[in-house]
């Protein structure tokens, strides 16, 4: 039986300054990001994209993550805790982030960003959600340096079980950051990265993205402590799980539209 390691949150320290392993996954996250979009963009001229437009992606993408994800963790997950701490909810150092929360950040930005530019919407979603899922793996990462999110109690006998001491029970669990880490990461970004290299429909990639994140998601709830969110604390159905439905029939109807719209301009 394994014992997650305690790392100090903390990878620097200089003078007063602390810079956490948290946010260096986020930053981390941002790079990979900015080198997929580079790579893409220069692999593939005359797709009507450039590194000018990449930076700016960035910047409205970096914005939108930060201030969807953080508010979607107010809002759907701990929103008695930051009523009680309203201070705390600027404290995005100590972690902390929701992913869906994120996600509609991001979407936000993104239509801003469309409109900036007079590009599709669909088009910029597209050409981004295959540079998201290593950025995710990334923040999974740093959930398990922190110690957070950890999964739900496992047979003891499992060989990568592991104690939390965070949770507090000294049982072993699930380190679901890890699970969500591989599949919601590595594989969503091998199956995107791979599936955009042909010219698809406008939305199938974007399509084929949420109905990945919210599958993966899913699975992985299923060997996570579920959190609390707003509709209370459930085994049966997670919050996370609840967020992921609207997500993966989202993905079904953008891929059914893209390629019947696809098939009566043939």
């Amino acid at each position: 039986m394994l014992i997650h390691p305690q790392f100090d949150p903390v990878a620097l320290s200089l003078g007063p300054l602390a810079v956490r392993w948290y946010g260096l996954m986020y930053l981390l996250a941002f790079i990979q990001f900015w080198w997929l979009g580079r790579s893409r963009i220069l692999g593939r001229p005359g797709t009507g994209w450039d590194l000018e437009q990449l930076d700016d992606l960035l910047f409205y993408g970096v914005l939108g993550v930060v201030l969807g994800g953080r508010l979607g963790q107010v809002l759907f997950y701990e929103p008695g805790y930051y009523l009680a701490h309203p201070f705390e909810i600027i404290a995005v150092w100590k972690g902390g982030m929701s992913f869906h929360g994120g996600f509609l950040g991001v979407l936000a930005a993104m239509a801003l960003w469309a409109r900036k530019h007079g590009k599709s919407w669909l088009t910029t979603t597209d050409f981004i959600a295959p540079l998201v899922p290593l950025g995710l793996m990334a923040g999974r990462i740093g959930n398990f340096i922190n110690g957070e999110l950890w999964g739900r109690v496992a047979d003891p006998t499992l060989p990568w079980a592991m104690i939390f001491p965070q949770a507090g029970d000294g049982q072993p669990r699930h380190p679901s950051q890890l699970y969500h880490a591989g599949l919601e990461g590595l594989a969503l970004f091998l199956i995107l990265w791979f599936y955009s290299r042909k010219e698809r429909p406008a939305g199938a990639v974007s399509g084929a993205f949420l109905i990945g994140y919210g599958l993966f998601r899913s699975l992985v709830e299923f060997f996570r402590e579920p959190d609390h969110g707003i509709f209370g604390q459930s085994y049966t159905v997670s919050m996370g799980q609840w967020l992921s439905l609207p997500m993966i029939a989202a993905g079904i109807f953008l891929i059914w539209k893209a390629y019947k719209n696809h098939k009566e301009s043939a």
